[in-house]
C-alpha cells in the first residue's frame, strides 16, 4: 500500500559479494579504457608505432635474412672455402676429362688433391701482397668504362670478419647507381676465401689494395710483435734495466704499445695517402671518397642522398668539408628525419662511420701528419680529430643526414667481444627498418632540410687514449705520407 513501510530486510552475504565483484570489475573496465585510449592517442602522434612491421619480433633466422635478400644476390652471402672451391673446379676438370675419353678416376684423386691444399705461409703472401699493389689491377673495368672525377670512390678497410662483409657487399649491390663506383677493398689479412668473395662482385668495378706493414706478415718483428718489447704494464725504469726495445718511450698512461691496437690506425693512415696520393687510378680524382669498414651496412639511397648532399653545400653549409651519412643511433626514425640534415663541428665519435670528403679537404689533413702521427691516441678518429682542433685552419664541419644511410651491424671486434658473433639479428633489424623506410616512401627523398642542430657543448681538448707513444709507430705512420709509385 501506498505510504506503507516496508521493513528491511537482512543483508544477503552472496548478494553483498557479488556486488562487491561487480563493482571491481566495472573498476577494472573503465582503468582498461582509459589505459587503452592513452595508448592510441600516443599511437596518433608517433607515426611509425602503428606500423605493425615495428612491433612484429624480429626474424634473424638465416632463412629470414636471405628471404629479404634478392635471390641473385644469394651467393654472396652463401660462404665456400678453399676446400670447396678446389673440389668443384677439380671436379668439373675431371668430367671434362671422362667426357672427352680420358681415362683416369676422379675419386681418390679428387680427395688427396683437397687434402694437399694449405693456406700459403708468409712468404708467399707477401709476394702476393706486393704483386696485388703493384698491379694496381681494376676489375670490371672493361665492363662499366674508366674512373669519371664525378665518381664516388668508396674505400672499405677489412680485417677478417667475413660474415660482416658478405652482407655489406649484398647492401652495395641494392644501391641504385651502384654501377658508377669503384669499390676499394683495403686488407691488413691476406685471405684467400675473402678474396675470393670481393673478386666475385660483378655489379661495378672493384680494386684491392692490401696494407703491407700488417701484424700477419711481421708476427715476430715490429710493427707486429718483437720478442724483446716491452710487455705493456712493465714499469719505465724495468723496463730501461731489461733493455727491451721501446723502453723509453710508453703511452702518457705508463703503458707500452699493443701491436692488435696500434695496427688500426696505420691502416687507416695508410690506404688514404694510397688512395689519395699513390695509386695511378685514384691520384688525380678530385671527387668524394666516401670511407666504410667491413661491418657496415647500406641503405640503397645512400649514394643518392650523398650526391644531393654534396650538391646542396654551397646553400646549406659552405663551411662544410665532410659529409656523413651514418649516426650511432639506438633507433632509426626514417618517418622524422628521412629528408633532414644539420651540421655541426666533426665529432670523432658520432661521425667516423660513412663519412666522406674530397682531396681539398685531405690535402689539408695531409699537411699536419705530424699531430696526426705524434698524438698519444690510438684511434684514427681521435686522431683526426686532434688535427681538426689542433692544426687544421679551416676545422673539419660536417653535414650530417639524421636519418642515418650507413649502419653499424658489427657486434664484435676490437674492442667488443661476444658469444655470437654472427650478427644475424642486427642484421635482421636492419633489414626490417629498411623495408618500413621503403614500404613508407622515406627514401629517395626529392630534397633536404636543414635542421638546427641541438645544442653542443663546446668540445674540450681531452688527453688521448694513449696505445702511441712508440717513436717507432710515429716513424712508421710518417713514412706513409712520403711520394712513392
Amino acid at each position: 500500500m501506498r505510504g506503507r513501510r516496508i521493513p528491511l530486510a537482512l543483508p544477503n552475504t552472496g548478494t553483498l559479494h557479488r556486488k562487491r565483484n561487480t563493482y571491481y570489475l566495472r573498476g577494472i573496465i573503465v582503468i582498461t579504457l582509459v589505459i587503452f585510449l592513452f595508448l592510441q592517442l600516443h599511437a596518433f602522434n608517433f607515426p611509425e608505432s602503428r606500423d605493425p612491421l615495428l612491433t612484429e619480433p624480429t626474424n634473424d633466422s638465416v632463412d629470414a635474412i636471405l628471404s629479404m635478400v634478392p635471390s641473385v644476390l644469394h651467393k654472396f652471402l652463401q660462404p665456400k672455402s678453399r676446400n670447396q672451391t678446389l673440389a668443384a673446379s677439380l671436379h668439373q676438370n675431371v668430367t671434362l676429362m671422362n667426357g672427352a675419353g680420358i681415362a683416369g678416376g676422379a675419386g681418390g684423386g679428387l680427395v688427396s688433391f683437397v687434402d694437399m691444399y694449405h693456406p700459403p705461409n708468409i712468404s708467399e703472401i707477401k709476394r702476393q701482397i706486393a704483386k696485388y699493389n703493384d698491379m694496381q689491377l681494376v676489375l670490371n673495368e672493361y665492363t662499366f668504362g674508366p674512373l669519371q672525377n664525378d665518381s664516388v670512390i668508396i674505400v672499405i678497410q677489412v680485417h677478417t670478419r667475413i660474415i660482416y662483409l658478405r652482407h655489406l657487399i649484398v647492401s652495395l649491390a641494392q644501391a641504385r647507381d651502384i654501377s658508377r663506383v669503384l669499390l676499394i677493398f683495403s686488407h691488413d689479412f691476406y685471405d684467400e676465401d675473402i678474396n675470393d668473395l670481393v673478386q666475385s662482385i660483378d655489379f661495378c668495378k672493384v680494386m684491392q689494395i692490401f696494407y703491407p706493414y700488417s701484424i700477419q706478415t711481421h708476427p715476430n718483428e715490429f710493427p707486429g710483435v718483437d720478442p724483446d718489447d716491452c710487455p705493456r704494464d712493465i714499469k719505465k725504469d724495468q723496463a730501461i734495466i731489461r733493455k727491451c726495445n721501446n723502453a723509453l718511450y710508453p703511452d702518457l698512461y705508463g703503458h707500452y704499445r699493443e701491436a692488435k691496437f696500434t695496427q688500426t690506425k696505420h691502416h687507416w693512415w695508410w690506404k688514404a695517402n694510397r688512395v689519395f696520393d699513390q695509386l695511378e687510378v685514384t691520384k688525380y680524382h678530385t671527387g668524394l671518397v666516401l670511407f666504410l669498414e667491413e661491418d657496415h651496412y647500406v641503405a640503397e639511397d645512400f649514394l643518392y642522398l650523398l650526391e644531393m648532399m654534396q650538391r646542396r653545400t654551397a646553400d646549406l653549409c659552405p663551411q662544410c668539408n665532410i659529409l656523413s651519412l651514418g649516426t650511432y643511433l639506438k633507433t632509426f626514425n626514417y618517418y622524422t628525419y628521412n629528408s633532414k640534415v644539420e651540421v655541426m663541428p666533426w665529432i670523432s665519435s658520432k661521425h667516423n662511420m660513412g663519412f666522406a670528403f674530397n682531396r681539398t679537404t685531405w690535402s689539408s689533413i695531409r699537411k699536419c701528419a705530424k699531430h696526426f702521427c705524434s698524438y698519444d691516441d690510438y684511434n684514427w678518429d681521435w686522431s683526426l680529430q686532434h688535427v681538426s682542433q689542433q692544426c687544421l685552419q679551416r676545422k673539419l664541419h660536417a653535414m650530417i643526414v639524421k636519418g642515418p644511410r650507413v649502419f653499424h651491424i658489427g657486434e664484435c671486434g676490437v674492442h667488443h667481444k661476444k658469444k655470437n658473433c654472427e650478427s644475424n639479428q642486427v642484421i635482421s633489424k636492419v633489414q626490417q627498418v629498411l623495408r618500413i623506410a621503403r614500404k613508407s616512401g622515406q627514401i629517395f627523398p626529392k630534397s633536404l632540410t636543414l635542421t638546427v642542430a641541438s645544442l653542443i657543448k663546446k668540445t674540450k681538448l681531452r688527453k688521448g687514449n694513449g696505445g702511441w707513444g712508440d717513436h717507432r709507430d710515429h716513424d712508421l705512420c710518417m713514412n706513409m705520407t712520403l711520394p712513392i709509385r
